[in-house]
């Protein structure tokens, strides 16, 4: 289901093994359900997520969290008469879990959320590897997974898995909250290392727009470029900041200046450079493949219009922060109903072998429909050749101040 959500999930890093025993591993967590189910379907081994105990009240979500083995854990946002014993029973399970071999996913910034960097981590992932090394089995270990999306609410939208270096717990120097501390700063380092921050909105806004210019010149449109060369521009931005703000503001303005005419053109950055087979490359259909499937696609966009638009009008209603985990969650209800009565309505309404072809087309069709949604959504318009000369002049501004910036780095 999750890779019919995402039109692609690229991965950078080593993922972890199916024999991989002991670990924790740390992730960011800006898109609510969607993260925990990202990581667990990338990796090879079983892993057990921790979740917000609130989330088993929830008809029908508490059934798939038992079958995944997430473990509850009560925060004290969800309970304010929350004691220091209260996840005390559950730390011991999840310690044990540990050193018998078992894996946990955690979240350490404890909540969803939207803002541009990484909130700061609790200890808790910590604690874990602690108690799970004192029970003396198998020697614990803990790695990062970062995730990135370019347009997290977004149904077929693209996801970026990136797994960090996997780290000994015993090679953490320290003793008790010393070594917990060390060990949780380890864990920010790695997961700040693996993604790519703004201080603000718009400073991520920014360097991510700056990155897709570099990857276009680059020639690789990938996530994984992407990711690798914002890490670089954000680490170059706050560089600049603090050896001459004018050169970071100067940038700011030229390529502000060039998106913002780019957006109203409505073209991308790549056909204005005179890269539009990157964007080519991006299209999963080619043309006679359209054509082919061009009759089941237009029966698809029929028969499936009603629930395609009912999971985006539910999660315009819900929390900002889980508008993905809404549409999955209720795509997952309204798509099979709906086609189970397709299916029921075409053995009730028509005569053998018309039955059947109408059956095969009501399951079928919405797949062709999805293929042909991905090149309607990844298609540009076109433009004068007026406004495209106007963006190109705007484009090579944009890329001499970020060029000239570049030189203004120290060696």
């Amino acid at each position: 289901m999750i890779r019919l959500y995402f039109r692609t999930i690229e991965r950078l890093g080593e993922p972890p093994a199916s024999d991989t025993r002991g670990r924790v591993f740390v992730s960011n967590h800006t898109n609510a359900l969607i993260d925990p189910v990202v990581v667990l379907t990338d990796a090879a081994c079983e892993i057990s997520p921790v979740a917000k105990s609130t989330l088993w009240s929830i008809p029908g979500l508490s059934w798939l969290l038992d079958r995944a083995g997430a473990v509850p854990i009560v925060r004290r946002k969800d309970n304010a008469s929350k004691d220091a014993t209260a996840n005390a029973d559950v730390f011991d399970k999840i310690a044990t879990h540990l050193g018998d071999g078992g894996n946990i996913l955690i979240f350490p910034e404890g909540t969803s959320h939207s803002e541009p960097h990484l909130a700061p981590l609790r200890s808790g992932a910590a604690r874990m590897l602690l108690a799970a090394e004192e029970r003396k089995r198998v020697p614990p270990t803990f790695q990062a997974v970062a995730l990135e999306f370019d347009a997290r609410h977004d149904f077929r939208s693209r996801c970026l898995v990136l797994w960090g270096p996997v780290r000994a717990f015993a090679d953490v120097p320290g003793d008790g909250e010393d070594r917990v501390r060390a060990a949780t700063s380890i864990m920010e380092a790695d997961l700040k290392g693996l993604l790519v921050e703004g201080e603000t909105h718009e400073d991520r806004l920014r360097i991510a727009r700056v990155a897709e210019l570099l990857a276009t010149d680059a020639g690789d449109r990938t996530l994984g470029a992407w990711s690798d060369i914002g890490r670089q521009v954000g680490l170059a931005s706050r560089t600049l900041r603090s050896v001459d703000a004018r050169i970071v503001a100067q940038v700011v303005q030229h390529v502000d200046a060039y998106y913002a005419e780019l957006e109203r053109a409505g073209l991308d950055d790549a056909q204005v450079a005179g890269r539009s087979e990157l964007i080519d490359d991006r299209t999963p259909l080619s043309a006679w493949k359209r054509a082919a499937l061009a009759p089941l696609a237009a029966s698809g966009f029929a028969l499936y219009a009603l629930p395609y638009f009912l999971p985006r009008w539910i999660a315009r209603k819900a929390d900002p922060d889980a508008t993905s985990t809404i549409k999955l969650g209720a795509a997952l209800v309204v798509y099979p109903l709906w086609a189970a009565g397709l299916v029921a309505g075409s053995f009730a309404l028509l005569p053998p072998p018309l039955s059947i072809a109408a059956a095969a087309i009501a399951v079928t069709s919405p797949f062709a429909a999805l293929r042909w949604l991905d090149t309607i959504y990844q298609r540009r318009t076109d433009a004068s050749p007026d406004v495209r000369a106007r963006l190109l002049r705007l484009r090579i501004i944009a890329r001499t101040a970020i060029d000239e910036a570049r030189g203004k780095l120290p060696s």
